[in-house]
């Protein structure tokens, strides 16, 4: 253990010097490391003599004793680096961590709303007030459409078919797809352009859809505010992100019965996989319904 020790402290002090890491990193990798050690010197095995089997067998244990598979993933880039070291400074003849595959990690699940909440979230704006009103349009866009923020403050009025009821997005990598708005959003954004639109553009010429207050192109950043704002006024905890309602968008629809490949249209997806973390979010709330109403949940 003395000469394992002296190894690590070698190790660390060599990280420090080559990328200047903060100290709870060094002592994160040094009480890993330390770890280790201990785990294979009852087994007779010395941290220089390793080979893949017992690397798998300890991550093994570490899984089973509790720990996830975030953190052994981390666990593992940390023996990595201190083999790839040892490897370097001709100390060991092969790097037994080459061979040795990741924990695989889950997916996390988006945070989304409940139907209930985007009600709430939707009827927060004053639709008296010039601003009020395009924020209530964009919002109930936002939600009808399943758009990216960035998708939804760069439209241009080209963009939008009111006869037909439809949005062209141009989406990642250049995709366009054309998005039915649903009769609510669609009275909205008319509402909105025909009583807001043109007090906002103050006097510039511009096809910008939904204009700052000094009628330029607003930021994703400054629409993320109004969003935080109206969650604020009435009242919702849940963690929210710019893209909280392209979420529930999604989630809702599966949740009512949508076929997947249709939401991946919809939402742009270039490919299904993508599309169906969703019904991972809509079976986690039916768990979590089934749990709390059921009487043997």
């Amino acid at each position: 253990m003395l000469t394992a020790t002296a190894d690590i402290e070698s190790y660390i002090d060599a990280v420090w010097m080559e990328r200047g890491l903060a100290r709870n990193t060094l002592d994160s990798y040094r009480s890993d490391l330390l770890k280790f050690a201990r785990w294979l010197h009852p087994r007779g095995i010395a941290l220089g003599d390793v080979a893949r089997d017992n690397l798998e067998h300890y991550l093994a244990d570490e899984l089973h004793s509790g720990r996830s598979a975030r953190s052994c993933a981390r666990l593992l880039s940390c023996l990595r680096g201190y083999y790839r070291y040892q490897l370097r400074e001709g100390r060991i003849q092969a790097d037994p961590t080459l061979e040795v595959d990741s924990p695989r990690l889950g997916r996390s699940l988006p945070g989304t709303l409940s139907e209930h909440d985007v009600e709430q979230l939707l009827g927060a704006p004053d639709t008296e007030d010039s601003l009020g009103l395009r924020d209530k349009a964009m919002l109930e866009l936002l939600y009808a459409c399943g758009l990216r923020v960035s998708e939804l403050v760069s439209l241009q009025l080209s963009q939008i078919n009111s006869n037909q009821g439809v949005v062209r997005i141009m989406g990642k990598g250049s995709r366009e797809r054309l998005v039915p708005m649903g009769e609510e959003a669609r009275e909205w954004l008319l509402r909105y352009c025909l009583a807001a639109r043109q007090e906002l553009m103050v006097g510039k010429r511009s096809d910008i859809l939904f204009p700052s207050r000094r009628g330029d192109r607003m930021t994703r950043q400054t629409f993320w505010h109004r969003i935080k704002h109206y969650a604020r006024q009435v009242n919702i905890t849940a963690p929210l992100s710019p893209h909280t309602l392209r979420h529930a968008f999604a989630t809702h629809l599966i949740n009512h019965g949508a076929d997947l490949r249709v939401v991946q249209l919809l939402l742009g997806h270039s490919d299904l996989s993508t599309t169906q973390i969703y019904t991972h979010v809509a079976q986690a709330r039916l768990q979590d319904l089934h749990a709390r109403h059921h009487p043997r949940g």
